[in-house]
């Protein structure tokens, strides 16, 4: 994010155009306008002055250029934040108009385009095909074989579109964990909530997918840590620590011997554990050092890490996960961006069992960011804590019934309590949707 790098006014100052002193006073004069603009917002014909970073951290061939084609800004977007242009005024103008607009895109929740129900048929099946690409790469990096990560493109392909039909499809898929499996699921997870990340924050389409590939390729380094270490039980030895550091080059040496794969991916392999303060890993880099496409994976990756079952302890709760990247922004993470996450996942994910204040039990579907409190739920359990007909209760609404409250979250509940359980939820919704197509 980009919004609380600026203090006081939009960066500009004018600078005129030889043009200007045309002979005929008459003549509209052009004038050009430098300002500082969120990598979002670049448009081809736009002269870039200077980045956020030094140009050696960007691979760019030129210090200076003009926009001529997408890739240009494609790799902008996945390095910086924002940077300085150059243009006319009468073309800035409404560009600069536009970052209100992409600062509200943060206060809005997701859009949809197909229910939950419609969607998770589709997101349960590309889930599977995901996890089962994951699996069968570390079989082949056990086994010491080539890759073939251009295999993922298409897989993640699936994986964006299901996330554009409908985000907490994949979101309930997310929140079925197995500890045996933590490696491979917990990069399938990464990938999926980069997506979603990136979507909310308003990148364009095109980058969806790469910024999925960031995430699901994030981890690959931990395939050559020796197993020992890796699942390990207890507490590991400074020397474990030390090897188990590693997977971050091992990981950015694997793929960087892809000539197929962009950049940005191998990068984030590598950096995915470096820290805003400087105390990071494996380079200690600096704030201005670290890619914007590796801040975001960072605390995406530090989000399931905390909520997941490990080999040598039970996952936190999302409350408590929320709390610790919000105590570490502006140390460990990106702040804007630590707090655009919070906002995107709320306090109660989708996914989430929960009791409300009538006593009733319920999973919830969906968030919006504006009222995080108050997500949208399908109540299964009445106050007794009987099953009852599925009905879909938006805690955000203001009440039909005059003199009653409107329900609120009492708690947060463990998923199997009362007998409720996600993946028996998922299982009921993918029967009906069986049955609906035969």
């Amino acid at each position: 994010m980009w919004f609380r790098r600026k203090s006081g006014k939009q960066h500009r100052h004018s600078v005129s155009a030889p043009t200007a002193l045309a002979a005929n006073p008459d003549t509209p004069v052009s004038t050009l306008q430098r300002v500082r603009l969120p990598v979002d917002l670049l448009q081809p014909g736009m002269r870039i002055v200077s980045l956020d970073r030094p140009w050696t951290q960007v691979p760019v061939l030129f210090q200076g250029f003009t926009l001529t084609d997408d890739n240009q800004s494609r790799i902008l977007r996945q390095y910086c934040e924002w940077v300085l242009v150059e243009d006319e005024e009468e073309r800035l103008n409404p560009v600069l108009d536009q970052i209100s607009v992409l600062k509200r895109r943060t206060n809005e929740p997701l859009p949809e385009t197909r229910s939950l129900r419609q969607e998770l048929p589709r997101a349960q099946a590309t889930w599977s095909r995901t996890q089962t690409f994951v699996e069968e790469v570390t079989r082949q990096i056990e086994a010491g074989n080539q890759l073939n990560l251009q295999s993922a493109r298409p897989i993640i392909r699936e994986c964006v579109d299901s996330v554009k039909a409908n985000p907490s499809a994949m979101f309930w898929m997310s929140r079925i964990k197995s500890r045996d499996a933590y490696t491979a699921q917990h990069c399938l997870r990464v990938a999926i909530f980069c997506v979603s990340f990136a979507r909310f924050l308003g990148l364009p389409d095109e980058d969806l997918e790469i910024v999925g590939m960031c995430g699901l390729l994030h981890d690959l380094g931990k395939l050559k840590v020796p197993d020992e270490i890796l699942n390990k039980p207890g507490a590991l030895t400074p020397e474990e620590h030390s090897t188990m550091r590693e997977h971050t080059t091992l990981g950015y040496e694997l793929l960087r011997a892809d000539p197929h794969l962009d950049p940005i991916i191998s990068d984030v392999t590598c950096h995915h554990h470096e820290r805003i303060d400087g105390r990071g890993y494996p380079k200690q880099l600096a704030e201005w050092q670290i890619s914007r496409f590796a801040r975001l994976v960072s605390i995406v990756d530090a989000f399931d890490a905390i909520t997941s079952d490990r080999c040598y302890r039970d996952g936190l709760p999302a409350s408590e996960a929320i709390r610790i990247l919000y105590r570490n922004r502006g140390q460990q993470f990106d702040a804007n961006m630590v707090e655009a996450f919070i906002r995107m996942i709320g306090v109660y994910p989708p996914g989430s069992l929960v009791e409300l204040s009538t006593g009733e039990v319920a999973i919830v579907v969906a968030t919006h960011p504006g009222r995080k409190l108050k997500p949208r739920v399908e109540v299964l359990l009445d106050s007794a804590k009987q099953p009852i007909e599925p009905r879909i209760v938006d805690l955000a609404a203001p009440d039909s019934q005059p003199g009653h409250n409107a329900p609120v979250i009492a708690r947060p509940l463990s998923d199997g309590a009362f007998g409720v359980s996600l993946q028996d939820r998922i299982k009921q919704l993918m029967a009906v949707a069986d049955q609906n197509a035969s």
